[in-house]
């Protein structure tokens, strides 16, 4: 097993009163697991490898403003959506204090933070993902800016992405564009537990542009917690089961998106996304995040595609909306098929057209 970066560096921090005041502006997208990862071991090491679509569409926008603090740890102000979130506050606040040894800095700053989605936040689309992202990238450019160091984008994304999974596991892949995995992988040299890894050299044009239509069955916050859900894979009877799996998987989907291989993505895919909620289904205690809706979807899917022989296949994440996945090429059947067939089981919302992106954007 590789080793984790040791990014501890106690001068990382500002002298006397060069304490400086100002505002960063990221924004960093969600991201689409293809093979999930579910169940963890501390701290924030996955069981099994994942790998994963980053959007381009589904993102989060996050203002940082900071200036001289005067506790001697790090103060914060959190709003989301331009309404103060206390819940918010206090778990960036903490995520913050637990990085002192990395960013020292930190400790002598009052940050107000302004976050804002273009997706709903907590119903399966990986808010966690993109929100602490945006946040290890502000952090690592603020390191980058005042004290000169990160300044290859190689180390600048590592520490980025090492960073962002200590808040959330996935976030690690979406500081990265197209597709990444995440664990360390055979056969795939540079793959880490530790942080993303970018694997699109020599994947087929077919997967360049992928869509993915966000189908909203609700847009609500899903009842059970990703990082709950997580912890219930420790007394699972078929985790182990379940692990081995997905690294066979992940070295197969890998073959076919090289060979251009749709109808073993499809297989792949879809697997995954059922295999997951069985997971859910099959802890103790157990529960479901699928919603009568979502089945209704998923039939029709497969009724769509053995009509029409088009690649369109689904995958789900840890909720009850469906990710409708297809090649760029399809993209006016693909849009008649929602809005004819599938718009009757979608929450107010509706849908969100969204695509394969390429990664994060300093805005300021």
């Amino acid at each position: 097993m590789n080793s984790e970066p040791d990014y501890h560096n106690a001068d990382l921090k500002f002298s006397g009163t060069g304490i400086p005041s100002g505002k960063i502006i990221w924004r960093s997208p969600s991201n689409i697991a293809l093979v999930k990862y579910w169940g963890k071991k501390p701290v924030q090491i996955p069981q099994n490898p994942s790998v994963s679509f980053t959007l381009r569409k589904s993102y989060s926008e996050t203002e940082v403003s900071y200036s001289p603090a005067t506790s001697g740890k790090p103060e914060m102000e959190f709003y989301f959506d331009g309404q103060r979130n206390r819940q918010f506050e206090a778990k960036t606040a903490k995520f913050f204090d637990s990085l002192s040894r990395i960013f020292p800095f930190v400790n002598q700053l009052k940050f107000v933070i302004r976050s804002k989605n273009t997706f709903p936040h907590s119903a399966g689309i990986a808010s966690s993902a993109s929100g602490m992202s945006v946040l290890a990238l502000v952090l690592c450019d603020m390191e980058r800016q005042f004290f000169g160091t990160l300044q290859k984008e190689d180390a600048f994304h590592r520490k980025a992405s090492t960073i962002a999974r200590l808040g959330s596991g996935s976030a690690c892949r979406s500081v990265y564009g197209g597709l990444v995995i995440w664990g360390e992988t055979d056969g795939v040299p540079g793959t880490s537990d530790y942080y993303g890894f970018p694997v699109n050299e020599g994947i087929h044009e077919i997967f360049a542009g992928y869509q993915d239509a966000i189908l909203l069955v609700d847009a609500g916050e899903k009842k059970v917690s990703s990082r709950v859900g997580h912890g219930l894979m420790n007394s699972n009877p078929f985790a182990a089961a379940r692990f081995s799996e997905a690294r066979n998987n992940l070295a197969k989907l890998l073959q076919a998106m090289r060979a251009g291989d749709t109808e073993t993505f499809i297989r792949i895919t879809e697997s995954e996304a059922l295999t997951l909620h069985a997971m859910m289904m099959t802890s103790q205690p157990y529960f479901l995040l699928i919603k009568p809706n979502t089945l209704q979807i998923i039939e029709r899917i497969f009724a769509f595609r053995e009509k029409t022989g088009l690649p369109v296949s689904f995958t789900l994440d840890a909720g009850p909306n469906v990710h409708l996945l297809y090649p760029e090429a399809i993209r006016n059947e693909v849009k008649r098929f929602i809005d004819n067939d599938l718009l009757p089981f979608l929450s107010p919302k509706g849908y969100i057209e969204d695509e394969i992106g390429k990664g994060p954007e300093k805005i300021l």
